[in-house]
């Protein structure tokens, strides 16, 4: 039974993989928009003033990466970006307000690293251009 379901999970693990490059390459996405235009929702804050240190680029940047970790495309090097953005917001941002995620806020970062240092470790799966590139 056990074997019977363990291979019936490890057969689903490219679409998962893939799945989950999708979601956590969206959600970075729309933090960096929310930043940057205000849109789809605002933070609170409303856009970012252009150049504002370090946020307007924060934005940029996780727009840009989590599009490129979204489609696929460059994805080890685009979540490896991705993953020392998240430990520097998370240590200059969140960590001086106290030890642990759950009291700093900081739990999103610490969750965005850690997701995007298993992409850039594992790939982005059997369905990112990355993918589609190589068989070329």
């Amino acid at each position: 039974m056990t074997t019977n379901l363990d291979t019936r999970l490890g057969s689903l693990s490219p679409a998962v993989i893939s799945l989950f490059r999708v979601v956590l390459g969206f959600m970075f996405a729309v933090h960096g928009a929310s930043k940057l235009f205000a849109w789809p929702v605002d933070s609170g804050a409303g856009a970012v003033p252009v150049g504002n240190w370090p946020y307007w680029y924060a934005g940029v940047i996780e727009l840009v990466l989590g599009l490129l970790i979204m489609v696929g495309l460059f994805t080890r090097i685009a979540a490896f970006l991705a993953s020392g953005q998240m430990a520097f917001a998370y240590f200059t941002e969140h960590q001086p307000k106290g030890l642990l995620p759950i009291e700093n806020g900081g739990e999103p970062a610490v969750l965005f690293c850690f997701g995007f240092l298993l992409l850039a470790a594992i790939g982005g799966g059997a369905y990112a251009l990355d993918a589609a590139r190589s068989k070329r």
